[in-house]
């Protein structure tokens, strides 16, 4: 995929910069996901069920963000929401290093809400890159974008690694403080967009009704394929270091198995945007979710870490052709003055199941094990490939008739 493909040098610039703002992002994402379950794990009693509700309420904290942080973004701009963004990661950064110093649990799940608060901003970098470019290049510059997670891949979980014992014995703190040095950058980062923002005639209209949009079938596949697609990976994604302690690994073994899955997340994105071109959208979401099944089919095969690495990875590749795919579908189906409420819809739904799965995943562990896990994903990704299917078949009936 190349820069030079989008229309204009401005466009370029914005879209490099959202990428490396993507990339410090899923950093932090990627320290969490390695060490927040253990961390809880760490500093609660006997019961450890309880072990995912930071992750749970950072992706609550997500779904509650959305809207405001769509709206505030309408109504000032793309740099100052992602500015607030990058000072509410800050600061959980900081509470929750010192939630773990003083061995406070409640502190870890204040912290988790304000690291949510920061991502609700966050995860609008995808659809910012497609504000002032031409239709033919949405999937690209979204998927660009994306690309940009790959770093975090290494990154975040190597950071991880290095910074784990800065602070002992309080494990885990020193991550937490690097995770608001990246934060950082991200806010030195977001005064270098130059997004323009819509006109008062736009901000003005109010453009069709959300209920009337949300009738629409490719509304309907775009939320199925990023909500469940989304929410299938954070269930899998969460259990994996609870699951991998259970079988005997250490933290490194399960770092190493969260960058190979976050490294899988992301470099299929360079070249996403160009399949969706070629092959259409729907191919694209239904393969994904067939790779998000398998993963979990991997999972139930064996415990090994090999079992581990290799499903993580497909869970990955699964999820960034069922996202990329989705949000690419979702931008087809409104107007400028229409994008704000439409994308806070569709990520408010998202992140209220990601923020389910991620409070199941800790209960399910503990209480119906691994194997259950797996399996109640694969309906899931049934709902989502049977929905595909259904609108591309449609689609093709239509345009055979047109002809």
């Amino acid at each position: 995929m190349s820069l030079q493909n989008l229309v204009s040098g401005r466009d370029r610039r914005n879209v490099l910069v959202l990428a490396c703002c993507q990339a410090l992002f899923m950093s932090v994402q990627a320290m969490s996901i390695a060490t927040m379950p253990l961390a809880g794990h760490m500093l609660l009693g006997a019961d450890k069920s309880l072990a995912t509700l930071p992750i749970f309420l950072a992706h609550a904290s997500i779904m509650v963000t959305t809207v405001p942080a769509s709206m505030l973004m309408k109504r000032f701009s793309r740099r100052a929401g992602f500015s607030v963004g990058a000072l509410f990661g800050i600061l959980s950064g900081i509470i929750i290093a010192a939630g773990i110093y003083s061995h406070s649990f409640v502190l870890l799940c204040i912290g988790a809400v304000f690291q949510g608060f920061a991502a609700g901003f966050a995860w609008y970098y995808r659809f910012a890159a497609t504000d002032s470019v031409d239709v033919s290049f949405r999937a690209k510059a979204i998927s660009f974008v994306m690309a940009g997670g790959i770093v975090a891949g290494f990154l975040g979980t190597e950071t991880a690694k290095w910074a784990n014992d800065f602070f002992m014995p309080a494990t885990f703190a020193g991550v937490y403080i690097m995770a608001s040095i990246f934060w950082i950058g991200v806010l030195a980062l977001a005064q270098g967009l130059a997004i323009p923002a819509l006109s008062k005639t736009e901000r003005a209209e109010k453009g069709r009704p959300l209920s009337q949009i949300a009738r629409q079938p490719a509304f309907i596949v775009a939320l199925c394929s990023s909500m469940f697609g989304y929410g299938v990976m954070t269930l899998l994604m969460t259990a994996t270091p609870l699951a991998m302690l259970a079988c005997g690994f250490g933290f490194n073994d399960s770092a190493t198995v969260i960058q190979a899955h976050v490294v899988a997340m992301f470099l299929p994105a360079f070249f996403t945007g160009s399949l969706i071109n070629r092959f259409g959208v729907m191919p694209i979401i239904v393969t994904g979710a067939l790779i998000q099944a398998v993963s979990a089919i991997v999972n139930i095969a064996g415990i090994n870490f090999l079992n581990f690495y290799a499903a993580l990875a497909l869970l990955g590749i699964g999820w960034n052709f069922t996202y990329v795919g989705g949000s690419t579908l979702l931008t087809s189906i409104y107007q400028p003055s229409e994008r704000a409420k439409v994308q806070a819809a569709h990520d408010f739904a998202v992140f209220a199941m990601t923020a389910l799965a991620a409070a199941a995943a800790g209960i399910l562990q503990q209480n119906a094990g691994w194997t259950v896990i797996n399996i109640s994903a694969l309906p899931l990704m049934a709902i989502v490939i049977t929905a595909a299917g259904s609108l591309f078949f449609r689609q093709r009936r239509q345009a055979l008739a047109a002809s």
